[in-house]
This record gives structure tokens, C-alpha cells and sequence, in this order.
């Protein structure tokens, strides 16, 4: 694979970083972030930050069209002390994490009935996950979800979204000072579901966040996870993982704004393509300010191209506004099989179907070990290993 942009973790000055940078972040939004979705313009496709985007095929979430009209069937499994409650739009932990940055975040924001705040209260910690199961059963659902890990607190959350439907949902993580929070989000809808949603997290001081994203399924799923800090100290890590299969447009678009110092954060986002229109677009954009010294980052972006009529639009972006880092970096690479790999294994007996599905399997195994979860990776690992029937 071939680097399409890298520059080495370690220090840097901003002026380097700007001029590397195919864009910057401050310029990758048409309107500030805003609860109202009138703030927000009808896109039109020439917008950076929809430009990789079929809107035709967005189900009317992007222009107002979209009315909450379907079924959406909900399942919470919560270990003992985790707190399950549906409040009203003006509690005070709903939007704490971060503001709606699109016109349709900020349609589902105006849009939900009720939000589902699930609570893990201070010093608690998790010996299971807290399982949240949504099964789309057809027609216009939106939602707002809010995670709240408190202080020291330590859990591990499942997010499974399967079914059909059109969906766009706002889900935030308050992660306490000095809590750990893992989440796992996989997205496994049927082939012509369109999922569309805004993950913000807000990390406290010393508190460690680990994201883990998968998706499958759907016609078009767009997600925007977003990264923020409440305090020194914290540390983000940003994994996912994506097959998309012919015809399907799955995009992931990521945010880690560092506003406070001495924090940490590692992306690394591995995708595979097969099959004709086959679309994974990432966008990963990094923004360092002024009051961030001390920050140590990195992110990087993979894809692996299977077949012909597959595209890949990989976009690393990094603006720094202080000198005083520690390290800061970003990569970015497509490619196809890696002939030697496959030539080392078939040169050993290996027959040539079984060889690319094992170079597949070591692509993915790093992120796929991350979940930490056993019964989810080994649904996953039995996806890919679906997936690749298609494809060798």
C-alpha cells in the first residue's frame, strides 16, 4: 500500500502540519454547530463536509423531508447499579457532550420524543457489559442517547443496531474524571437501511475512553464520532473497522478536538472493499489548540480494495495552534493485496482462496481483538469470514 500522506509522530511546528494538511479543520463545516436546525443550510453536495455523500440516498434526513413514522425496537441490558431513565428535553446531561455540527444531528436532535440516559454511578465498576439492542423494524425513527460513566467509574458498552429503517441519532459519552469506558458500536443493518449519527464524548481529566466501531451493514451509514476534554490527562483511543460490500456507501467521519493538555489520542481505522460502487470514505481530522501543550496524537487510516469498481476517499487532516506537543501524526494508505504475503503462503501449500482470506483476517485481527467482548468478536470474525465468500 501506498502512503498518501504521513507525517511522523514526534514534534512539529503548526506551520508544517498547515501546509501538509489538505484542508483544515476550522474550514471543514458550512455552519457552526448548533441545536437548531434551521441554523444549518439544505446541503447540496458541494459542501466539504458532504461532498462524498449521496444525499439521494439519505431517506429526506438531510432536507427535512424525513418524519418520524417507523418502529424502532429498543432492549437495555444493564449489569446491577447501572440506572436506565427516559427524560425530558431539558435535562441537563442531554447535549453536555457536544453540539449537533450537521443539519441532520441537528434534525434528530429536534425530532426525538424522549432521550434513554443510562447512568454507571461513581466507583462502579462493571464485571459485564451494558447491552444496547436496536432492531429497526422499517419507516423514520430518531433518537438521543446519553451515556453517563461517572468518576472512577469503569464499564464496557455494546451498541448493536440491526433491522431496517432510516436512522439518525445523537449518542454521547460523559466519561467521568478518572473513569474507563470502552464502547463497542456495530453497525449490522440490512442492505437497504440508512443509518446516519453523531457520537460526542467529553473525557474527563486522567480518564480513558476506548472506542471500537464496526459496520457492516446498510445501504448508507454515516457516522461522525467527536472527541473532546473536560480536563488534563485524558486519553482516546479510536478503532474501527468496515466492509462494504457492492453498492453500499459507509462513512466515517472523526473529530478529536484537544482542548486541554497533556492529553492523549490514537485512531486506526482498517476497511475492506468489494464489489461494483462499493464507496468507504473517512474523514479524520485532528485539531490541536492553543491551551493543548503537552498533546501526544496520532491517526491513521487503512483500506484493503478486493475487487474491481471499489473507491476509497481517505482524508487525514491535522491543525496544530501550539509548538508544545509531544508527538503528532497521520497516515493514510489503499491498496490491494500484498503480493509477497500471498506468494509466502502459497509457496508453503497453501491454496490461493485460503491465502487471501488469511491476509484478510490479519488485516482486521488487531481491531477485531480490541472489543474485548468474546461473543461479539467471534460474530464479527464469522461476518468477515462471510464476507469474504464474495470475494475469493
Amino acid at each position: 500500500m501506498a502512503e498518501a500522506q504521513n507525517i511522523p509522530a514526534g514534534s512539529t511546528t503548526a506551520g508544517a502540519i498547515a501546509v501538509a494538511a489538505e484542508s483544515t479543520v476550522a474550514t471543514r463545516m458550512s455552519a457552526p454547530p448548533s441545536f437548531d436546525v434551521a441554523d444549518f443550510p439544505v446541503p447540496n453536495g458541494r459542501e466539504e463536509e458532504w461532498r462524498f455523500t449521496p444525499l439521494a440516498r439519505l431517506k429526506g434526513l438531510h432536507d427535512g423531508t424525513a418524519v418520524a413514522n417507523g418502529t424502532m425496537k429498543a432492549q437495555i441490558d444493564a449489569p446491577e447499579g447501572v440506572t436506565v431513565e427516559s427524560v425530558e428535553r431539558g435535562d441537563a446531561r442531554i447535549g453536555k457532550a457536544g453540539t449537533p455540527v450537521d443539519r441532520i444531528a441537528a434534525q434528530a436532535f429536534s425530532s426525538f420524543a424522549k432521550a434513554t440516559v443510562v447512568t454507571v454511578p461513581k466507583e462502579t465498576v462493571l464485571t459485564e457489559p451494558v447491552r444496547v439492542t436496536l432492531h429497526g423494524e422499517g419507516g423514520t425513527t430518531f433518537g438521543h442517547t446519553v451515556f453517563d460513566v461517572q468518576a472512577f467509574a469503569e464499564a464496557v458498552i455494546v451498541i448493536d443496531h440491526t433491522g431496517d429503517g432510516v436512522r439518525a441519532a445523537n449518542v454521547d459519552f460523559l466519561v467521568g474524571d478518572g473513569a474507563k469506558l470502552t464502547v463497542v458500536s456495530v453497525q449490522d443493518w440490512d442492505d437497504t437501511a440508512v443509518h446516519c449519527s453523531q457520537h460526542n464524548t467529553l473525557i474527563g481529566r486522567d480518564a480513558t475512553f476506548k472506542s471500537v466501531v464496526v459496520t457492516f451493514g446498510g445501504d448508507l451509514v454515516r457516522l461522525h464520532p467527536r472527541i473532546s476534554y473536560a480536563g488534563p490527562g485524558g486519553e482516546a483511543e479510536l478503532f474501527g473497522l468496515y466492509f462494504t460490500d457492492a453498492g453500499q456507501h459507509q462513512e466515517h467521519r472523526l473529530l478529536v478536538t484537544h482542548d486541554a493538555p497533556h492529553c492523549k489520542s490514537n485512531v486506526v481505522y482498517k476497511g475492506a472493499l468489494q464489489g461494483q460502487d462499493a464507496h468507504a470514505v473517512w474523514i479524520g481530522d485532528v485539531l490541536i489548540q492553543k491551551t493543548a501543550e503537552g498533546t501526544d496524537t496520532y491517526e491513521m487510516n487503512r483500506n484493503l480494495v478486493l475487487t474491481d469498481g471499489a473507491r476509497v476517499d481517505s482524508v487525514p487532516n491535522l491543525e496544530i495552534e501550539t509548538g508544545e506537543i509531544v508527538g503528532a501524526g497521520h497516515a493514510s494508505a489503499t491498496g490491494r493485496f500484498d503480493d509477497e504475503q500471498l506468494f509466502y503462503l502459497q509457496a508453503r501449500g497453501i491454496p490461493a482462496d485460503d491465502a487471501r482470506r488469511l491476509v484478510v483476517r490479519g488485516f482486521f485481527a488487531e481491531l477485531v481483538q480490541q472489543i474485548g467482548v468474546d461473543d461479539i468478536e467471534e460474530r464479527l470474525l464469522s461476518k468477515i469470514e462471510t464476507e469474504l465468500q464474495g470475494s475469493v
